[in-house]
């Protein structure tokens, strides 16, 4: 089956960009679009999307906000790959932090956006590591976010877990951390779901960025 994707941006132009270059792809399909994240729910809800490439700035409700309501009110919903002119901007980190999936480029090749889309959907990598990591050593309060500290308090992760939160943070995919541990990719992908679970996170760049504002992964 194909990965279906939704996009949201204000801009014609640039939903005609991302339409052309993801349909190119066998594996990709364009479900539908919108021009602001106030369509986003009933269209996810309707169109059931793997994935929704969103801008993150629009003039009735921003991706920051979609984001929010999408996660708040959709059962099962879809990754979110926020879509954005400036790499290292405030908003993006927000978005992030709301339960956004990853972010991609506006300036982006197109290789670049067919491999985002593949891998926010696969889920089993971080996207952009080295921006994410940026983004948190500027924004992230220094690990001293309390809310993010008492998360992995209450977690009490395991020696390996740890090990397993810090290779993530790192931009290491399962079958890397596999490779790094010498242990087989499902106990890999065991690992990581129980670190996920204990942290209360969606995904694991929501789990990457809590032990960055936790500091129990230094971002620098």
């Amino acid at each position: 089956m194909p990965v279906t994707v939704l996009l949201v941006d204000d801009e014609p132009l640039v939903r005609a960009g991302l339409r052309a270059v993801l349909e190119a792809q066998p594996d990709i399909e364009v479900a539908g679009e919108a021009a602001d994240g106030a369509a986003v729910i009933p269209l996810v809800r309707r169109l059931r999307p793997d994935v929704v490439a969103m801008d993150v700035r629009m003039p009735l409700m921003d991706g920051i906000e979609a984001t929010r309501a999408l996660l708040r009110t959709v059962a099962a919903p879809p990754k979110i790959l926020v879509v954005t002119t400036f790499e290292n901007d405030e908003y993006v980190y927000e978005a992030l932090r709301a339960g956004a999936d990853g972010f991609l480029l506006k300036r982006a090749r197109p290789a670049e956006i067919v491999h985002a889309v593949r891998l926010i959907a696969e889920g089993e990598s971080l996207l952009f590591p080295a921006s994410v990591r940026q983004l948190a050593a500027e924004y992230g309060e220094g690990g001293g976010n309390h809310a993010a500290r008492a998360a992995l308090e209450r977690a009490r992760l395991t020696g390996r877990e740890g090990e397993v939160l810090r290779l993530m943070a790192r931009g290491l995919s399962n079958a890397e951390i596999a490779a790094r541990l010498v242990v087989g990719t499902e106990t890999v992908k065991s690992h990581v779901s129980a670190v996920l679970a204990k942290l209360g996170a969606r995904d694991r760049t929501q789990a990457v960025i809590t032990a960055y504002e936790s500091g129990y992964v230094a971002p620098g």
